[in-house]
């Protein structure tokens, strides 16, 4: 989606009805920051105030997410395309938290050896600490190690290798599920079967 485009047409939409950033943003109940943010194309509408915002200008979803007013006719192929669009943004931050949760990976190995060499080293003159120095490197790597898991958990999809089903686990299925790479052992929530589970961007 253009947010800039959408942006602009949030901006025009409101002041064909008459009404300023701050007057629109108190009858949704948020920050004229938040307007503003819309109107310069940093952010869009969350989807909780959409359906209210479209009331207020006196333009549908549809309009909203397109940029433009649309005529009835084209509805239908512009909801097919805002639909391909959300998913295609979905799957594009899917892959983003993936590639963070690579990156987060190195950062906690380089971490977790800086400060346990340091330890070892600092162990010979000052045992106190050269312990301390092994502990923070410890806690460190299992802390990335936790959020890892989340950011993996969360982004994406698992699919059962016996049904095909595609689900987002809970974090407690997937922290404790065996691993290999990103593929986990786990109870599938439609067949119940376990199975070796392959981590997948679309549903």
């Amino acid at each position: 989606m253009d947010q800039m485009k959408i942006g602009a047409f949030i901006s025009s939409c409101r002041k064909e009805k008459g009404l300023t950033q701050a007057k629109l943003a108190e009858q949704i109940g948020i920050s004229d920051r938040a307007v503003s943010k819309w109107e310069n194309g940093k952010s869009l509408p969350d989807a909780s105030i959409m359906m209210e915002l479209c009331d207020i200008l006196g333009i549908t979803v549809n309009d909203l997410l397109k940029g433009e007013r649309v005529n009835m006719e084209e509805n239908a192929k512009v909801s097919n395309e805002i639909i391909l669009n959300l998913k295609q943004d979905n799957e594009d931050k899917a892959r983003m938290l993936l590639k963070l949760e690579v990156y987060m990976g190195i950062v906690a190995m380089i971490a977790f050896t800086g400060l346990f060499v340091i330890g070892c080293i600092l162990c010979k003159t000052n045992e106190t600490m050269g312990t301390i120095s092994i502990i923070l490197g410890t806690v460190c790597i299992v802390l990335f190690a936790l959020v890892g898991v989340y950011i993996e958990a969360k982004a994406g999809y698992y699919e059962c290798k016996e049904c095909g089903h595609r689900y987002v686990p809970s974090y407690v299925s997937a922290l404790m599920a065996p691993h290999n790479g990103r593929t986990r052992h786990m109870r599938c929530p439609n067949c119940g079967k376990k199975s070796w589970q392959k981590k997948v961007i679309s549903k």
